[in-house]
């Protein structure tokens, strides 16, 4: 009788399973992955090497989507505003998940409220370089000369809120020294203009910087991580050069809008260590300067939340605004 009695309810199930379409398998289309910033700077030469491995083990396109400007805001702003379903990604860094809070009087998103954070990806340190032209050879040599020249030398950066502007303002600070700062939308535009002698320095990630220093087109004086790069083994560490402490690195990885199912944040986060593994992926980092620091969803809020509070701080000190 009990099974008898099963027997409509089972039938029913069978019948609604048989009816239902299959629901497909993430992914099975293109994925947009926006980078807030302008083509051929170091965020999009290193997420296009990103979603190139990617692409191959996930078996869909990985297009990459350029929106720069806004201070990463625009950006970040489509993405908020994208379905929550794996199809719209973006690259978040420490501008965009750290600096803006303090810089930006209205900063359009909440970090916490309006992203999911997937993964961190990377770290790089940035390399300070000179015109040519300019009378210095050394961090010890540039801190006299500006402190002779206050407010002749300018420094330019890819934007405001970069590690290339705020760790100028930063060496200001902790040197005395004082420099006019002009910023750029893209770092290839703020080179070209430094080579020609329209700024006097920069402080930039090294996919940017690298290359014209070891091709003599600028001079490098120093590296802002704590320790000297394999990379580039001879050039000082700026803390090495008179500035002890002195550290800026630069950090992002992939985010996405608020409310993505759990199971494709964890399928991303898995993706991406799989793809910051690969050798050719590692290499092609290296290339650029940079290291790959994949991280777990957790990790990559907290690394948000401390930077927020490290940045903010130095802001306060440097007096450091959005122009």
């Amino acid at each position: 009788m009990r099974l008898r009695s099963l027997l409509p309810s089972l039938v029913l199930a069978a019948l609604a399973a048989i009816s239902m379409p299959a629901l497909a398998a993430y992914p099975d289309k293109p994925i947009r992955l926006i980078v807030p910033s302008a083509p051929g700077g170091a965020p999009d030469a290193l997420m296009r090497a990103l979603a190139t491995q990617l692409s191959q083990q996930m078996g869909v396109p990985i297009v990459v989507d350029n929106k720069p400007g806004g201070s990463y805001t625009i950006g970040t702003m489509d993405l908020v505003r994208s379905p929550a379903d794996g199809y719209t990604l973006a690259y978040g860094n420490v501008v965009s998940l750290a600096t803006n809070r303090s810089l930006l009087s209205n900063v359009p998103y909440d970090v916490e409220k309006d992203l999911t954070l997937v993964a961190n990806t990377l770290r790089l340190s940035n390399l300070m370089i000179v015109n040519n032209e300019l009378p210095v050879k050394s961090v010890p040599e540039l801190i006299a000369y500006a402190k002779k020249n206050p407010g002749k030398l300018a420094f330019a950066s890819d934007g405001n809120g970069t590690t290339a502007h705020l760790g100028v303002e930063l060496f200001k600070s902790m040197t005395g020294t004082h420099m006019l700062h002009v910023p750029y939308k893209a770092g290839t535009a703020a080179l070209t203009d430094l080579i020609g002698g329209g700024v006097q320095l920069m402080m930039i990630n090294t996919p940017v910087s690298g290359p014209p220093a070891q091709a003599g087109r600028v001079r490098a004086l120093g590296i802002s991580s704590t320790q000297r790069s394999p990379t580039y083994p001879d050039i000082p560490t700026i803390a090495e050069s008179g500035v002890p402490g002195f550290e800026v690195a630069a950090w992002g990885g992939i985010v996405g809008p608020a409310r993505m199912p759990k199971d494709i944040v964890t399928r991303l986060n898995a993706e991406i260590r799989t793809a910051l593994a690969n050798p050719a992926v590692r290499e092609r980092f290296k290339i650029l300067g940079a290291e790959t620091d994949p991280s777990t969803p957790e990790q990559f809020l907290e690394l948000s939340r401390r930077e927020t509070v490290k940045w903010a701080k130095i802001i306060k000190d440097s007096g450091a605004k959005i122009d």
